[in-house]
């Protein structure tokens, strides 16, 4: 294992600092187009922490992961984002359940719990970012809290892309990434559950002119 330079658990604060930020930023966004750069962000977050982990461990893979993540994160999903919400012609801004004074408030909240919960398991990891851990699980805890807050369906999913994205962040602080065969099948995964999405959006697009989910409830039989 290669020694730590002098900056860079300095470095990896940043970037979870910058991380945590982003995903808060994503709880208040209203806007769908501004909510996809903000995941491109967030993506290219993930990859500059792979490459200091991947410099600081001496762990090869974690290139790998990195190079990965910024063709899955970084460049092809936003693209496919891009490209749907332009087939679904959405221009709208984002319907909230929630005001945002409200959901800033449960968003700090819920990072209080993250780092209580966090803090007995980081004291069991040996990376340096282990205290990096709590802002891993806030940002799950984020991201879930934008999947329910949301009605309309591309937020939501945007929600869960990001919610993989803090689990991602999370084993590579806590254990310096996952094995290369397991990110391997998540990515094919999130690709498949995407295109899925995507037809599931398109299909409620065609139904009821709309994406707000809560349109579903018509369908419950009587």
């Amino acid at each position: 294992m290669n020694l730590p330079t002098p900056y860079a658990l300095q470095i990896l604060n940043l970037l979870a600092a910058l991380l945590l930020l982003t995903t808060f930023a994503m709880l208040s966004q209203r806007r769908i187009v501004s909510l996809i750069h903000l995941f491109t962000l967030h993506g290219a977050i993930l990859v500059a922490t792979a490459l200091v982990m991947a410099y600081v461990s001496g762990e090869v893979h974690l290139y790998y992961s990195a190079a990965l993540t910024f063709a899955l994160k970084v460049v092809l999903i936003p693209w496919i984002l891009h490209k749907l919400i332009a087939r679904l012609k959405i221009k709208s801004d984002i319907d909230a359940l929630i005001n945002i004074p409200s959901t800033m408030l449960i968003g700090i909240v819920l990072v209080i719990i993250a780092f209580n919960l966090a803090l007995p398991i980081a004291q069991l990891s040996e990376s340096i970012a282990r205290g990096a851990l709590g802002i891993a699980l806030a940002c799950i805890l984020l991201s879930f809290m934008m999947m329910i807050a949301r009605s309309k369906a591309v937020p939501q999913v945007i929600g869960f892309l990001a919610m993989e994205n803090g689990l991602f962040f999370a084993a590579t602080a806590a254990t310096s990434g996952m094995p290369m065969i397991v990110e391997l099948g998540i990515a094919l995964d999130i690709l498949i559950g995407l295109l899925i999405l995507g037809v599931f959006m398109f299909q409620i697009r065609e139904q009821f002119d709309n994406l707000d989910i809560h349109n579903l409830e018509s369908l419950k039989e009587d």
